[in-house]
């Protein structure tokens, strides 16, 4: 009598014990998709940031990211021909959206991507509120206890000369930020080929690069990406003019295609490489990661295919020997969403953040963003834990 006691008692335990009536509630409560919205903030002329907001039953509402496609236009054609298919879709399908979404992406390009991207987003930004936990939650936990940011100083700096940008670095050390981030090529034409003029845009670059170090002193990181502006010739010239500056990593000397190129940069080198920014999901940095082409991957949770990508990309870095640092020039809500992810593995670095674009950025949404001590603050608010300031955002509306 006493064992069938027992075994009756244990039986009943997990009723009584259950510790999450909300999560409880939620997973009997799939709410559907019931529609978007598309909020369009004015930046810079680097780009705006487009927010698409899905709604779901009960009043939920779960926000997304879709900048920096390149076209704008065609991004907000994606966002409504993809919220079309949610329409009626629980916030819980996230994975089945990713699959079917999938042969357009391969024809539509960035934009199609970044769409996708973004409302993949929102589902977890959904997910997260219908079950009462943190995106971060539900992706197994979170392990990182500090998101690092750098400042990505390269939006913002003008004039773009030494003395640019050692004053916008300045300011970026003054709020906080130990390691700072410049492209200091950019200013090099696409189509130059004379080697007196590469020679002259190059130098400045470097000029640029120094005027920083010497603002932040020795002992801040310093991050350059070069944006593929270099041949293999040329970028394995390069690497020994950066020796002297101690660099944190060194970014995309050359373009992706071939390979090859990248790798045989990443083997000379003496400082880590990064990159991969514009590449698409699994399959998409699979030969990039086989081909040793740099030390640290850089996914875009706006390009790679959302929150759910980014991680199993980290995954795949993580088995490789690899550290992530994802990229995100973004709006808040962009690099909530990779902090989200990235907080949950092992390899993490370092996260992107675009400081000094617009001096109302940390109130567009609410609570506002706080990046005190040069790291990101993740809450354990359900979902994405923040929600879109639509008074700012109708301020600045495009």
């Amino acid at each position: 009598m006493q064992r069938r006691s027992l075994l009756r008692a244990l039986g009943a335990a997990p009723l009584a014990l259950t510790p999450f009536p909300a999560l409880a509630a939620g997973a009997r409560n799939r709410p559907a998709i019931t529609g978007l919205e598309v909020f369009r903030v004015h930046v810079n002329k680097r780009g705006d940031w487009v927010l698409p907001r899905l709604t779901a039953q009960g009043g939920l509402t779960g926000l997304g990211d879709a900048s920096h496609s390149g076209r704008d236009e065609n991004t907000l054609k994606y966002l409504r021909r993809f919220a079309d298919i949610l329409k009626g879709r629980g916030v819980f399908d996230i994975a089945w959206f990713r699959q079917v979404t999938l042969p357009e992406i391969a024809t539509g390009g960035a934009a199609a991507a970044v769409a996708a991207s973004a409302l993949e987003q929102a589902l977890w930004d959904l997910s997260g509120q219908a079950l009462s936990l943190p995106v971060h939650a539900l992706l197994g936990g979170r392990i990182q206890p500090r998101i690092r940011i750098y400042a990505n100083i390269n939006r913002s700096t003008e004039p773009r000369n030494p003395d640019g940008f050692a004053k916008m670095a300045g300011r970026a050390i003054a709020d906080g930020f130990d390691a700072i981030k410049l492209a200091p090529f950019d200013d090099m034409p696409h189509d130059a080929i004379d080697a007196a003029v590469r020679e002259h845009y190059t130098a400045e670059g470097i000029a640029d690069a120094q005027a920083v170090r010497d603002t932040i002193g020795p002992n801040r990181d310093l991050l350059i990406d070069a944006h593929s502006r270099f041949s293999l010739q040329e970028g394995l010239g390069l690497l020994p003019r950066f020796d002297p500056l101690k660099l944190f990593w060194l970014e995309e000397v050359t373009p992706a295609k071939p390979l090859s190129d990248l790798a045989a940069i990443n083997k000379a080198a003496k400082m880590p490489t990064a990159g991969g920014e514009t590449i698409q999901g699994v399959a998409g940095f699979y030969p990039y990661i086989h081909a040793e082409a740099v030390d640290i991957i850089m996914p875009d949770v706006k390009v790679c295919g959302g929150i759910l990508e980014l991680k199993k990309i980290a995954a795949l870095a993580e088995g490789a020997g690899l550290q992530t640092s994802p990229h995100g020039p973004a709006s808040p809500i962009g690099n909530i969403a990779a902090a989200h992810a990235i907080a949950t593995v092992p390899n993490f670095n370092i996260l992107e953040f675009s400081y000094g674009e617009v001096p109302w950025r940390a109130e567009l949404v609410d609570p506002p963003e706080d990046t005190s001590g040069g790291a990101l603050a993740l809450s354990d608010r359900p979902g994405l834990g923040l929600k879109l300031n639509e008074k700012t955002a109708a301020r600045y509306a495009v």
